[in-house]
């Protein structure tokens, strides 16, 4: 990549920590910018997880006082969350590059779907009552097995679907979205191990990446409360249907 396209990326990577922190689906804006700077989808996608990565620590930062009380469940839950990130980001770089080109378009129009969505299902976990700390149900750990598999294989909008599987299972909304959190950072270092190792990871995007998107979480965090949610998560979406419309007509 020439330096004016890596400048590119880490601008694309700072304005995706920013949409992270605010309203999620950094990945929609990502992901397919380091596919129109000439990166495959395979390549572009285990080097948008490796930039976004620095992101969720501040996320589990952010969220600690939330996890007192909670060691032996995160625990639990982190083992699942290993599980599964291993499982997907293995499926990614063992299975054909044409399978992926394939099922993208899918993956990036379910995203932004679910973003959509997001504020909808946030409604309806809100209304629900605490139930206490109950043993967990058996068919969480099924759920979320599937969702860091998906989120190991390609990750757009993991955090929307493990808010709605956490909730449902919890009954805790607060609770779920700090658990959304640590679930998607041991994911994310789990895909960070295995793509840094074995995957076809474009490093200099990675090192000017990273930092960017690191300082656009940061100050996304601070400013959160002063922009509008709602019109940039119509943005997003717009953006993201667009993609995956052009991706459709690429396969």
């Amino acid at each position: 990549m020439s330096a004016v396209d890596l400048l590119i990326a880490a601008g694309v990577a700072f304005v995706a920590g920013v949409v992270n922190s605010i309203a999620g689906g950094g990945s929609l804006i990502l992901f397919p910018t380091l596919v129109a700077l000439g990166l495959g989808t395979v390549a572009a996608n285990v080097t948008n997880s490796l930039a976004q990565w620095p992101g969720y620590l501040g996320g589990v930062a952010g969220f600690r006082p939330e996890y007192a009380g909670q060691r032996r469940r995160l625990i639990r839950f982190s083992a699942v969350a290993v599980a599964g990130g291993l499982v997907g980001s293995v499926l990614l770089l063992t299975t054909p590059s044409e399978a992926f080109d394939g099922v993208v378009p899918v993956l990036v129009l379910l995203a932004s779907l679910l973003l959509a969505l997001q504020p909808l299902v946030t409604r309806r976990l809100a209304q629900q009552v605490a139930d206490g700390p109950g043993r967990d149900p058996a068919w969480l750990y099924g759920a979320l097995f599937l969702a860091t598999v998906y989120g190991g294989y390609f990750g757009g909008a993991l955090g929307v679907i493990l808010v709605g599987v956490l909730g449902i299972g919890l009954h805790r909304l607060k609770l779920a979205n700090a658990l959304k959190s640590a679930l998607s950072a041991v994911t994310a270092t789990v895909t960070l191990v295995v793509f840094g190792l074995f995957g076809p990871v474009a490093w200099a995007v990675v090192a000017v990446a990273a930092p960017a998107s690191l300082v656009g979480g940061f100050l996304g965090a601070r400013i959160a409360g002063r922009i509008p949610v709602t019109p940039l998560r119509v943005i997003i979406v717009t953006f993201g249907v667009a993609v995956s419309i052009y991706l459709f007509a690429r396969v």
